[in-house]
């Protein structure tokens, strides 16, 4: 493990306060900011339970529990203003060797960000990572439109380093607070779809917050899962122990933390759709939906969409938000989408500018040739 860094201090101007930055750098140093770190979330402009302290935690210790930890820790005084979640990882890229200094996330996280109270923390946070020796490249995946992960590659241009952005996904959601807007098409074929269901079973509701039957929903809704494309993939829930892991903890999680939102349609008693849902300050998240390939004709997850809808309403809630890439079932209820990008820093070494050329201007350059080349050969005759 990199050795904690415990009053790696950075200087700010006396009106603004003194700011220090620490390093948790072991998972035991990491676990005793649970705290200040839900807190900080909080009161971050855009909380989410990808930020929380319990999903990053599930994430290290189901993807990434021999990764060398370097979550930034901004402090005023006692009170913690800013952080980043980040670990370190040795990768190669066409031969060449390099160091990244990486967000914990992945494709389960879909969503990532820095945290930090005002601007001053933000400095603070690129004042200290500029000055940690030995990454070639910053990576942050993911990070919303308007996050502070885009703010701190703003800093790094700003000071001559060079930065890079790749526009990973644009995440449907739907304003609650507004009237449904949806086709009346949609709506036709939900209601004929949903009476062929009711072929198969009585039509019900499922809703597991935390309560009996957690664990029996959660292992159904795997299973679903896995009965579909997921699973003959291998990239289903259940495929893998590591991610089945990470869901089973942070369901245990959430659900101390009255977040958990587990949703179940079932005709008569067969579980026809699935969603592992979150609500978090006023908002549902949906991580992971499921439903029953066999019976595609009756869109059982279109069916449970509307009806998570309804109830989200019902709840007073702000926001539907599917997460993940736009898909044409998600565009169906809405057009409103959040873009999502990776945010580049490559660090002043070789390695990194080496790196820097590869990604930033050798590769746009072939693909740019190669494009060209393709529309001057003859593909049909």
């Amino acid at each position: 493990m990199i050795s904690s860094q415990g009053s790696n201090a950075v200087s700010t101007p006396a009106s603004e306060g003194r700011l220090r930055v620490e390093v948790a750098s072991t998972r035991d140093r990491w676990l005793a900011v649970r705290a200040d770190w839900n807190a900080l979330v909080e009161r971050s402009p855009a909380p989410s339970p990808m930020l929380s302290h319990e999903w990053i935690t599930a994430f290290v210790d189901d993807f990434a529990p021999r990764r060398r930890l370097h979550c930034s820790l901004v402090y005023r005084g006692a009170t913690l203003v800013g952080g980043a979640a980040l670990a370190w990882e040795r990768r190669w890229f066409h031969g060449l060797p390099y160091v990244t200094l990486a967000s914990l996330s992945n494709e389960h996280s879909q969503r990532f960000d820095l945290l930090a109270d005002g601007p001053d923390a933000l400095g603070a946070l690129w004042s200290h990572l500029r000055s940690v020796p030995g990454w070639d490249l910053l990576e942050l995946k993911d990070v919303p439109s308007g996050g502070a992960g885009e703010d701190l590659a703003r800093l790094a241009a700003r000071d001559g380093w060079p930065v890079g952005r790749w526009e990973s996904m644009r995440t449907p959601f739907v304003p609650l607070g507004e009237a449904p807007r949806i086709g009346a098409k949609l709506r036709q074929n939900l209601r004929r779809r949903r009476r062929k269901l009711e072929e198969v079973g009585s039509v019900r509701l499922e809703e597991n917050g935390g309560g009996d039957g957690l664990d029996e929903l959660l292992e159904e809704g795997f299973a679903l899962e896995a009965s579909g494309w997921k699973g003959k993939a291998g990239t289903a829930i259940a495929c893998e122990p590591s991610t089945r892991g990470f869901y089973r903890e942070l369901a245990r999680a959430a659900a101390r933390r009255g977040w958990l939102a587990l949703y179940g349609l079932r005709a008569g008693d067969r579980l026809v759709a699935f969603h592992f849902g979150l609500r978090h300050r006023g908002r549902y998240f949906l991580p992971k939906p499921a439903y029953d390939e066999t019976l595609g004709a009756c869109s059982p997850g279109q069916l449970l969409v509307e009806a998570v809808l309804e109830r989200c309403r019902e709840s007073g809630l702000a926001e539907f938000d599917f997460l993940g890439p736009s898909m044409p079932w998600k565009r169906d209820w809405t057009e409103a989408e959040r873009p999502h990008a990776w945010q580049l820093v490559f660090g002043d070494t070789t390695a990194g500018r080496a790196l820097r050329f590869a990604k930033l201007e050798l590769a746009p350059a072939a693909r740019s040739s190669l494009s060209r080349l393709t529309e001057r050969i003859p593909w049909k005759r």
